[in-house]
């Protein structure tokens, strides 16, 4: 899984707490589902302005990780988040999460659905709206 040439590439350091940790040694798969959303909530964050922010808001409809490596406590990861093409009101977000030392150790993909925040309704993502995670 690699970025279009033309995205963007947010990187979001992540911590493991000690909650994140399994019975068996390692970050639980749930916390990965949430690092997902949180990743895609900071690049949102850091993109738009908070007028922006207060009219749009972003509901995910679909979450898909697969696991390659697993993170010990005490590692210290970190997230590379990039968009997708838009399909009407929707578009994927893809994560990459890397340890220390670079290595592959999870990717996801979640699908995210833009929502008018006071209507709670679809809406079609524009051009200029990409336009911000573009290169």
């Amino acid at each position: 899984m690699q970025p279009r040439e033309d995205r963007e590439v947010f990187v979001v350091p992540l911590t493991v707490a000690d909650n994140d940790i399994d019975e068996n040694g390692h970050v639980n798969n749930v916390v990965y589902v949430r690092w997902l959303q949180d990743v895609g909530t900071a690049h949102w964050q850091a993109r738009f302005d908070a007028d922006t922010r207060g009219r749009w808001s972003w509901v995910a409809s679909r979450h898909e990780v697969d696991y390659f490596r697993a993170l010990p406590p005490g590692s210290k990861p970190v997230a590379r988040t990039w968009v997708g093409d838009p399909q009407g009101a929707r578009f994927n977000r893809y994560v990459r999460i890397e340890d220390e030392s670079g290595r592959l150790c999870a990717q996801g993909v979640s699908e995210w659905v833009l929502v008018d925040a006071a209507s709670m309704r679809p809406s079609r993502i524009t051009a200029e709206m990409v336009g911000v995670f573009e290169t």
